[in-house]
């Protein structure tokens, strides 16, 4: 393996893990700060991709790796699927928890849903672009060097998300958020979501593969912000106690699988358009012909 490679990916995950625990350190010498917008967040959301863009300069990566050009010939359809994939799993979760009486769904407002999405999409796109960047930009092609199967490549990057994630569950995230999609302590609910954005890796990782760039993923995640999460937590549904390790559309197991299972069907597509353009079973060079 590339040592170099290999450091500088520790060097990565090192800062990423350290980001958000700085951000806490930050704000605990500034305690009048608004909740959910404060300077150590700033400093966790930031950190991650400024350390991946220092790291790229110095050892001069070619930075088409990244996948910031658009690459719309011939992804169109892939565009489209990051639309509509949280709002269609969503969907399918909100039906079945009607279906069941797990879900109470009055209070959901169609006309304000919208404009309520609409609004929150442009801040969104901006945090995002920071998270896909360093994810699947960075993180993920640099994996895809290494003879990796694609489970490990999932597990990897879905773990140092995860770990990432961990200072905004246990501090940053307001407890009012948290009790709006899960009624359970602070600290179970991170294993959760921990659980969930693994599961998620699966999908992000398979449409930046598929696409060869970053902004399908920005969009994906975008949507998710601005669309489920918005649903869950600004209250246009209530979920029974219990029930929301099943449905909640954020980190219930329901949707989990079937976002899985969404990633499992592009990446059947990828690989199955590699060979057929290819009439080889493997080719190291080339990112998208990982093992399985």
């Amino acid at each position: 393996m590339n040592k170099k490679l290999i450091r500088n990916l520790g060097i990565f995950v090192f800062m990423v893990i350290a980001s958000g625990w700085l951000g806490v350190a930050v704000d605990s010498f500034i305690p009048e700060q608004p909740q959910g917008d404060s300077l150590g967040m700033g400093i966790w959301l930031v950190l991650p991709l400024l350390t991946a863009v220092i790291i790229i300069l110095f050892s001069r990566v070619n930075w088409e790796e990244f996948g910031f050009r658009s690459k719309l010939k011939g992804n169109l359809k892939w565009y489209l699927a990051s639309v509509l994939i949280f709002p269609v799993v969503t969907s399918i979760v909100l039906i079945i928890g009607a279906l069941t009486n797990w879900m109470d769904l009055s209070a959901l407002n169609v006309k304000r849903l919208i404009l309520a999405f609409c609004s929150s999409l442009y801040i969104n796109f901006i945090i995002d672009f920071f998270e896909e960047t360093a994810w699947r930009g960075y993180l993920t092609s640099q994996l895809l060097k290494f003879n990796l199967t694609d489970w490990k490549i999932y597990l990897v990057v879905g773990c140092v998300w995860g770990l990432w994630h961990i200072p905004y569950y246990l501090v940053f995230l307001p407890q009012t958020d948290i009790q709006s999609v899960m009624h359970v302590s602070r600290g179970i609910y991170t294993v959760v979501a921990f659980i969930t954005l693994i599961s998620w890796s699966v999908m992000f990782t398979e449409l930046f593969r598929v696409t060869e760039s970053i902004w399908p993923c920005v969009i994906l995640h975008m949507v998710e912000d601005s669309f489920t999460n918005l649903i869950v937590i600004s209250g246009y549904i209530s979920i029974a106690s219990g029930k929301e390790i099943l449905v909640s559309p954020i980190n219930g197991i329901i949707p989990s699988m079937l976002y899985v299972a969404i990633g499992l069907g592009i990446r059947a597509y990828r690989r199955h358009k590699y060979y057929r353009n290819n009439s080889i079973v493997f080719c190291h060079s080339c990112p998208i012909s990982q093992k399985s």
